[in-house]
């Protein structure tokens, strides 16, 4: 399980800083949980059977249902509690402060091991592992739990107009950057320089929201918090006008104007390449790949972001060629700008369904040591627990992308059945994308069946 985790944040300061640092740690070597282990049966023979599933996945969906199971399906859903009362709302953000708090400090006088560290722990166990795969299992409590955006409320704002060609581009950008932080830096080892990267998102961020107030900022521009509210759109538990509600995990992800606009489209692709990426770097095809390239000449710290960004596009590309054939396919006279922002949100849940194969291994091996940190955070135990994992846990990662895949696959269906009065229509309107799908599906299911090497060149 690679051992790398996303930053909480950063800023132009603390990039020039990362990069003066120079190579990174070992890819975070210190918090390794084991490597992936190759599969005992060939390849091909996996990837085609999950491509094949996928695909068999669209045939069912396509015509075994119709216009009204659809309907009865995505409308099913059952009131709860409002979790909103006052009590459990001010309990959520006090837990977020303190976190931060527990962070910052932690990091800046904590102990040197990164295994003993809290601040280390906290945010790429607890926060990147732990609170992301809730988010998308049960609900999304970033909402409350951001300690930012309540640092934010207590401040004054001057609500200057958020320029609208913006958008959320900022976030995508964001987005990328941090990823390229992960990749490149020890933030995984290093309590020190992590504590500095988040105080910098944290200065940058609050700026935000002061110059163009707090609910634009978060809304607009902050990658993490968009990322945590799309994650929340494939949970069982979300809210509407009457507050919370149960529902099917992804049915939300079919509602209109989920995503809306080029932006909001880069961005959910942006979300689902940079989880493969991060897997895809420490795979010994990417070792072989970029040997040559770094003998050549190519500067390693070139030759990462180079290939973020070309992955990116890539991804969106493909999904961008998929449209346009959409639009062919169904002889309609949709603009391909609405298909693209309809079809965009399936592309959450298999985003989800991969964050959780690459993630949950390294949260239960971890999660020991964070509660001992937690209780100890200033001290370093004379032992480190952590979990054992069976060895047949790398099904359950596999399991998981092909379940994401699949949610993908129906939400899509929903959403081709709500666009389009024809039920042919809406089935051909989907075949571009379902082939974007399996390309999805099998990229994944390769990073994951892929034994993990040391992060090459760094």
């Amino acid at each position: 399980m690679t051992t790398r985790r996303r930053p909480a944040g950063t800023l132009a300061g603390t990039i020039c800083l990362l990069v003066a640092v120079g190579t990174a740690s070992a890819h975070g070597g210190a918090l390794a949980a084991g490597g992936r282990e190759p599969l005992t049966i060939p390849t091909w023979l996996f990837l085609t059977t999950g491509g094949a599933a996928v695909g068999a996945s669209f045939l069912l969906a396509s015509f075994v249902t119709d216009r009204s199971f659809v309907e009865r399906i995505h409308d099913w859903g059952r009131p709860l509690l409002d979790g909103g009362a006052r009590v459990p709302t001010l309990a959520g953000r006090a837990i977020g402060l303190v976190g931060l708090t527990a962070v910052l400090v932690v990091g800046f006088v904590g102990p040197d091991t990164p295994r003993t560290n809290l601040a280390i722990l906290l945010v790429w166990v607890g926060w990147w592992a732990g609170l992301a795969m809730t988010t998308y299992l049960i609900g999304n409590a970033w909402r409350v739990l951001n300690p930012l955006t309540t640092i934010a409320a207590a401040l004054p704002s001057l609500d200057r107009d958020y320029p609208e060609r913006l958008g959320a581009w900022p976030g995508v950008v964001g987005l990328l950057a941090l990823v390229w932080l992960e990749v490149v830096s020890p933030l995984a080892d290093d309590a020190e320089l992590l504590a500095t990267a988040v105080l910098g998102y944290s200065v940058v961020t609050l700026a935000g929201a002061v110059v163009f107030g707090r609910e634009t900022w978060f809304a607009e521009a902050d990658p993490v918090e968009r990322v945590f509210r799309y994650y929340g759109r494939v949970a069982p538990i979300g809210r509407d006008e009457n507050g919370l509600r149960l529902r099917l995990p992804g049915m939300d992800l079919s509602t209109p104007r989920l995503v809306d606009g080029a932006d909001e489209v880069a961005f959910v692709v942006a979300l689902l390449w940079v989880t493969t990426y991060d897997g895809l770097v420490t795979t010994p095809a990417w070792r072989d790949l970029t040997t040559p390239l770094v003998a050549a000449g190519l500067p390693p710290h070139l030759l990462y972001p180079i290939a973020l960004l070309v992955g990116f596009a890539l991804f969106l590309g493909v999904y961008r060629l998929a449209v346009r054939a959409s639009t062919r396919v169904a002889e309609t006279y949709l603009a391909p700008a609405e298909l693209a922002e309809r079809f965009a949100p399936p592309l959450l849940a298999i985003a989800a369904g991969y964050h959780f194969a690459h993630y949950v291994g390294y949260f239960l091996f971890l999660a020991p040591a964070l509660g001992t940190a937690a209780l100890s955070p200033l001290s370093s135990p004379a032992t480190v627990p952590v979990y054992q994992l069976p060895g047949w846990f790398g099904g359950l990662s596999l399991a998981a992308v092909i379940v994401g895949h699949l949610v993908a696959i129906w939400v899509a269906h929903a959403a081709a059945y709500d666009l389009f009065p024809s039920r042919l229509q809406a089935i051909r309107s989907q075949y571009p994308f379902i082939a974007v799908m399996v390309f999805y599906t099998m990229t994944s299911l390769w990073v994951v069946s892929q034994p993990e090497v040391p992060l090459p060149h760094l």
